[in-house]
């Protein structure tokens, strides 16, 4: 037997009107300025690696070094004469795509990345185990050694990290847990980098009242480390109402929900979800973000599979200033780099608020990765294709260019196993 998944966003309907929201700009936007959009080339480099089986979730850079995490056991040099073993976990040198001998034995899915201190990598997912010890859902790597860095002790109770990001002196993690080193904290959490204790003056009170279960489904933190975005499946911090978003101003001790609350995730999309939202990215002057989400619905009154763009220091009621709407494909990631949106996911339109699962009026074909522009947020010219499966999961900016992890093995119509780099091209 089947169990229904109630959505939290049908459960937070019950309790606040449905919002209506256009595909065009629909937040004054006097103060939004013309800027130059520069993509990345539509040609990808040929020296990247590739994997050979499952997925990609996580992309990090650490200084010239690349790691990537995922579901997967196989990856391969760029001209695919040397295979290595590497389960869910791999890291390979950003200047010549060489394979590294990085290759720590994870035993389940990375789902999160983030730069360390002193040359290592946070890691987090569902995992239970790294080279045979108990190291649940949250680590630290030396890339050197590729061990666990001594000190940093760390771990989620039960469920998988999704989201991690290191600001000021704190490491930030969000995902579907319930306490860190046995300190209750819902799906939210903020330790010390180097030694992995919980922060006792944040505690985000995150809350699905409806469900039970809270799970953020991803973080981002503005570039001056004054914001945390949370998304995912929650309806409330503390007593406040916030449906699958919330902003926290960092500025503080203790840190507070800021003022800053939005009912354009509150609207239904298909029945299974217990959040329909899947990433978020702020722009690198930190005055706006763009979350994107999953759904498969299409409407222009909901906001199921599109890319929205948001202002970070609007207060109260905050509308979107524009939607892009997919026409009822799901988008899993975003970048926000060189005044381009990038978004990826299985997507085959952009432009598409009337499409059904169709080409609507107005719709641009965009397979599978696309870039938006930031002010108009309509469709850029940018179309390098990419083979669709589930989606795109993990971009990342390096000096090189804008790194893209998915499943598939078909990026720019060329050969390129679950990960490439498009070149700068400035």
């Amino acid at each position: 037997m089947r169990r229904r998944v109630v959505s939290l966003a049908a459960m937070a309907a019950m309790a606040l009107p449905t919002a209506v929201w256009a595909a065009q700009p629909q937040a004054p936007a006097e103060n939004l300025k013309p800027r130059d959009v520069r993509t990345v080339s539509e040609n990808p480099a040929d020296w990247t690696p590739h994997i050979l089986d499952g997925e990609v979730h996580a992309l990090a850079v650490v200084g010239q070094t690349v790691v990537v995490g995922g579901d997967f056991t196989r990856v391969s040099d760029n001209v695919g004469t040397q295979e290595y073993e590497r389960e869910h976990l791999f890291a390979f040198d950003l200047r010549s795509g060489a394979v590294l001998d990085f290759a720590p034995s994870v035993d389940g899915m990375v789902y999160s990345l983030t730069p360390g201190p002193a040359n290592s990598v946070f890691v987090g997912g569902s995992f239970e185990q790294i080279d045979d010890e108990d190291q649940r859902g949250l680590a630290r790597l030396d890339l050197a050694t590729g061990e666990q860095v001594e000190g940093f002790d760390a771990s989620i109770n039960w469920g998988d990290v999704r989201g991690l990001s290191v600001a000021g002196p704190w490491l930030y993690l969000g995902g579907s847990f319930t306490a860190v080193n046995r300190v209750e904290r819902r799906g939210l959490a903020r330790i010390d980098p180097i030694t992995g204790a919980v922060d006792a003056s944040f505690d985000a009170r995150l809350d699905a009242p409806e469900i039970g279960r809270v799970k953020v489904e991803d973080i981002a933190i503005s570039p001056s480390g004054d914001r945390l975005l949370a998304i995912g499946a929650f309806t409330r911090v503390g007593s406040s109402r916030r449906v699958q978003a919330a902003m926290f101003d960092l500025t503080g001790n203790p840190s507070k929900a800021a003022n800053w609350w939005t009912d354009a995730y509150v609207p239904l999309c298909r029945e299974g979800f217990d959040t329909y939202m899947r990433a978020a990215d702020f722009s690198p002057d930190g005055e706006y973000f763009v979350v994107v989400t999953t759904g498969r619905l299409s409407g222009v009154e909901i906001n199921c599979d599109t890319a929205a763009r948001f202002e970070t220091y609007a207060t109260g009621k905050v509308r979107p200033t524009w939607v892009n709407h997919t026409g009822g494909d799901s988008l899993y990631a975003v970048e926000i780099v060189g005044g381009a949106v990038y978004v990826g996911g299985h997507q085959r339109w952009l432009n598409n608020p009337y499409g059904m699962e169709s080409a609507g009026p107005g719709a641009v074909d965009r397979p599978g990765v696309a870039a938006i522009n930031p002010v108009t947020g309509m469709a850029l010219p940018w179309n390098p294709t990419r083979s669709r499966g589930v989606g795109v999961r993990a971009f990342a900016i390096t000096p090189q260019g804008l790194l893209v992890g998915s499943d598939t093995d078909e990026l720019g119509r060329e050969y390129h196993g679950r990960i490439g780099l498009f070149p700068r091209t400035d």
